[in-house]
Order: structure tokens, then sequence, then C-alpha cells
């Protein structure tokens, strides 16, 4: 299957008001290369710096590169960025609206701005889930729903073709009236903000609030939404709630692409993630496929009074890497034999420690054993 984003060599440079260390430009990107396919869940995961924001604005022909080359749907970003903008839905870390205006009317306005609708039919209807295996790490399938006359689809159910075709045929369908208001219900309902219609922005939680971004960059069908770390300052239920919505669109047939620093939101919800460090890209794979590379280690933490130095556990070559970053100290095992024997070592040295835990392999550990450093988010 073709990829519908295609980066090669992807490189941003950024001028510096002022020379640090002798250098003029900043390199935010690094010659990064990546595809997104149909259908997928992709995240570029890393701290915040890392270029994760910059490659997004990128792809969405909001800055150009400095060099490389980036292809959506078909479209190069550099010639054909109108027709990239059409296609695509993007949620930005933080978005301004118009103040007095309701949301219904804010969907009035974004919605007024696109005159073609460019996306096969989608039936976005909220729907329950149920806990099955997927692509990656298991992923929660919606369940099937049909449109009601209470739940209309997304686009106008009268066009019965693919708008591939009627793009083919100069006739893509047209919005009507009545069908931009079940459509606009439709939205709304989908985000779980039908009883907010007559709200004004500034009523809404911090949740609600990314929620209903979401739903404006639904307005034109897209094919592929991207969302920019869509759940950074929420509170864990509202978290939670944005997540199953992210499900409940992919499981609907749209791609999302989606930056975050949170190792836990990459590992439940991305098909593939692009562990990105620094402007560079370290790893990409499935999550599950990442972690299982270090299915056999075990590493235990714990932390000391004093700064030690790690040296120390040269002696023991069970302990096959060691870090120490005053007052943590992490070490990795491959059994759990070996701990009776570094709590001795460490009361030989009169080592004094606390909060000893022991924990299988996660994503953050991925990212330790990249960059040899914990992972800060």
């Amino acid at each position: 299957m073709k990829p519908v984003i295609v980066v090669q060599n992807l490189t941003k440079i950024y001028p510096l008001p002022k020379a640090v260390n002798g250098q003029k430009t900043f390199e935010a990107v690094k010659a990064i290369s990546f595809e997104v396919q149909k259908g997928e869940i992709f995240g570029i995961l890393g701290p915040n710096g890392a270029g994760k924001t910059t490659t997004l604005e990128i792809i969405e022909c909001l800055i150009q590169q400095t060099s490389g080359s980036v292809d959506v749907l078909g479209f190069n970003n550099l010639e054909s960025g109108d027709d990239i903008k059409k296609r695509i839905g993007i949620q930005l870390q933080s978005s301004q609206y118009l103040h007095h205006l309701t949301l219904g009317e804010l969907l009035d306005l974004f919605g007024s701005l696109y005159q073609r609708r460019e996306a096969e039919p989608l039936p976005l209807t909220r729907g329950s889930t149920s806990r099955s295996e997927g692509r990656g790490l298991e992923k929660n399938q919606l369940t099937p729903t049909t449109p009601s006359a209470t739940q209309p689809p997304l686009l106008d159910p009268t066009s019965h073709k693919a708008s591939s075709d009627l793009r083919k045929e100069g006739n893509a369908p047209q919005y009507s009236f009545d069908s931009w208001i079940d459509t606009k219900k439709s939205l709304l309902e989908l985000v779980g903000l039908l009883e907010k219609e007559h709200s004004e922005v500034k009523d809404l939680s911090g949740g609600q609030r990314q929620r209903f971004t979401i739903a404006t960059a639904l307005v034109h069908t897209p094919e592929i939404l991207f969302l920019d770390e869509p759940t950074t300052g929420l509170d864990p239920k509202a978290r939670h709630d944005l997540w199953q919505l992210i499900k409940t669109l992919n499981n609907q047939g749209i791609t999302i692409v989606m930056t975050t620093h949170f190792m836990d939101e990459a590992e439940f919800l991305c098909h593939r993630v692009a562990i990105m460090d620094s402007g560079k890209i370290l790893e990409i794979d499935e999550p599950k496929k990442l972690i299982d590379r270090l299915s056999d280690t075990i590493q235990i933490s714990f932390f000391t009074e004093k700064q030690i130095d790690q040296s120390i556990f040269s002696v023991m070559p069970e302990i096959k890497k060691a870090h120490a970053d005053f007052p943590k100290v992490v070490l990795e095992i491959n059994s759990l034999d070996k701990i009776s024997a570094i709590v001795t070592l460490l009361k030989t040295h009169n080592i004094v420690f606390y909060g000893f835990t022991v924990k299988t392999a996660t994503l953050e550990d991925v990212y330790l054993q990249l960059t040899g450093r914990e992972y800060q988010e």
C-alpha cells in the first residue's frame, strides 16, 4: 500500500538572533526520514525541544523546510500546499477563537471556509468500544454503528459516490444548508459537546476545549488529522476521554499523526512511534516491538542519600547497564535472582538507599537505552 505521507532527509535550520557558542544557526530537525501508512495512528514521541512540532508544521505546510522533501497524499508540500491543506485537519498546541461566538457559530464559520468535501463518507458517530487485539499493542476497536436520522454521517448521505470519483468528474458534492446543520450536530455529538452548541469557548473546560478544537479540524472531513500534543495540561479524566475520541476517529478510517511527550499515551494509542531526540529520529517501530526488544531486561531503581560512583557495579557482570544521576540510580539486569546480590553490594559500600523499585521494560526504558539518559517530560 502506498504511504499517505513520505518524509525524506527533512532538515530545518533557524538563524539565531545572537551567536551561541560561536554558532549562528540552530538545526531543529536533522535529516529525518519516515513514512506514514493509511489508517494508522503514527506518533512522534520525544521530550520538549526534540523537533516534533517543527516537523509537524512542515508537513502541514505552515512553515518550509531548509532541505529535504515532504509528500502528503501524493502532493509535494512546497509545490502543492493548498491541495494538501484541503485534505488535512490540524489541531495546534493552542488555539484562539473569536469572542462572543457560540460553538455552533464557530463551526459555521469554519465550515464556510471550505467549498467542497474531500474525503470518502465516514459514519462519524460515537459508539462503545471493546478490547481486542490490534496492530502493535492492544487497541480499542469501535463497535460498528449505523447512522440514524438522529446521528447522520459526517458527509452528505445523498452523496453515494466516493469523492475521489467525483473529483475526477469535476463534480464534487457541495454543501447544502440542511446537510451542514446535520453535519454540525454530528460533529458536536461526536466530540461529546452537543449540549454545548450554544455555549461559548470560554465556558468550556480544558478537555472540552481540546475536543472542540478537534471538531473544528473535522468540518471538511479530512483524510489525515494532525494532533500536536493534544493532551498537554489536561487532568487524567480529560486525557482518557480524548484518548477514546482519538481511537474512535481512527477506527472510522482517519489517519492520525500526533506528537506527544507522554510515554503512556504513545504506548496506548499509536500503532507505530518515531522516537525523536535533539532533532533526530532514533527509532521507528510498533511500541510493543520496541519494548519486546527489552523483554529480558528488568529495571531496578532507587535513591541514595549521597552521590555514588557507578563504577562499583562493574564487579557484577549481571548488571547490563548502570545509570547514576543523583539522587536516582537505575540498573538493568536480566534476572530477578540478582536483586539480593545488588542489595548486598550496596550495603558492603555503606550506601544508604531508599525507594527501591523493580519494573519490566516500557517505552521509557527504550528511550533510556537509545539516549543513555532518563526521559524528561
